[in-house]
């Protein structure tokens, strides 16, 4: 397989799947949104326009070996939008976009879903491939019925079809929780966070795209979901303290207990992001690294150095420091 489609090759994650996938000696062509200069390492472009059901992929599958399908609809801030946007785009999209591959004679598809798809974290364990689907929002459902769709339309035909799960993924250009937690420290602002005692996986952008370009081309990967991570989970305390200890910083931790952190979050209409700052949610990624023998490339703590170097990067570029 030498041509490889990325969609959201332009997001954080994107930039990072076209870098190593050009590493690897692929041909990249970047499905656009709109015109625009290609992302690094990419060479080839098509713009497709809004992903949907009836999205023409007609021309930017032309030649195409495999498809990394990470385009996706997150973060919809308006509730009432949110469920017709994610399904629109990240249920429908991918059926239409699977049946095109299919049409078109792709031999392998990667789609990068989420670990929400799992749920919002087990208790007593972390996550396994094979525990069943446990969607708790309408983000999280949308995935899923993207993945139910690459694994059953015209199953048993081509393309091989491959569905990755990832955790929270970090690094340059990362946004929400993690680029509020970099501000903080590096603000010097007091964190209430201290008091919590959780457990994260998280995955590094590098890491991520490491796995997606490895199940590119492993025989063994096909028809299968797997889980992807550092290897390394950490409370969001621990966090804290890494990113701080990549900037030169002491964060100033407050054990604030986490009870009043979640009425706070009540009344401010935070509440998912505390929970995600106070929950733990990890994933077990032995059958990943026995199966496909593939191992994290970076240790959770480089990552973080890349990314805070990213950060305080833009931080000068934009001389706000």
């Amino acid at each position: 397989m030498r041509r490889i489609l990325v969609t959201g090759a332009t997001g954080f994650v994107g930039r990072s799947v076209c870098h190593v996938l050009a590493r690897e000696g692929f041909t990249v062509r970047a499905a656009l949104h709109v015109p625009r200069p290609l992302p690094e390492h990419a060479t080839e472009g098509i713009v497709v326009g809004d992903i949907s059901e009836s999205t023409d992929w007609s021309r930017a599958l032309d030649g195409v070996d495999a498809v990394v399908h990470l385009a996706a609809k997150a973060h919809v801030m308006a509730a009432s939008a949110a469920a017709d946007e994610y399904t629109l785009t990240n249920a429908l999209g991918t059926r239409g976009l699977i049946r095109s591959a299919v049409t078109a004679g792709v031999r392998r598809f990667i789609y990068l879903s989420s670990v929400k798809v799992n749920g919002e974290g087990l208790a007593n364990r972390p996550y396994t491939a094979l525990d069943p689907a446990n969607p708790r929002d309408t983000y999280a459902m949308s995935k899923w019925l993207g993945e139910r769709h690459v694994m059953e339309v015209e199953a048993g035909s081509p393309p091989d079809r491959v569905i990755v799960r990832t955790p929270l993924v970090y690094g340059p250009g990362v946004r929400a929780n993690f680029l509020r937690l970099l501000r903080w420290v590096e603000a010097g602002w007091p964190i209430p966070l201290g008091a919590i005692h959780n457990a994260r996986s998280m995955t590094g952008s590098w890491n991520l795209a490491h796995m997606l370009a490895h199940v590119v081309h492993h025989g063994s990967a096909a028809g299968s979901t797997w889980l992807v991570s550092d290897g390394h989970d950490l409370s969001t305390p621990e966090l804290i303290m890494r990113i701080a200890a990549a900037m030169g910083r002491r964060p100033r931790l407050l054990p604030v207990p986490v009870p009043l952190l979640r009425l706070g979050g009540q009344l401010f209409g935070r509440r998912d992001e505390i929970a995600r700052l106070c929950d733990s949610l990890t994933v077990d990624i032995s059958e990943t690294r026995e199966r496909l023998a593939w191992s994290p490339a970076l240790s959770v703590d480089e990552g973080i150095h890349r990314t805070v170097r990213w950060y305080m990067s833009e931080r000068r570029a934009s001389g706000r420091s």
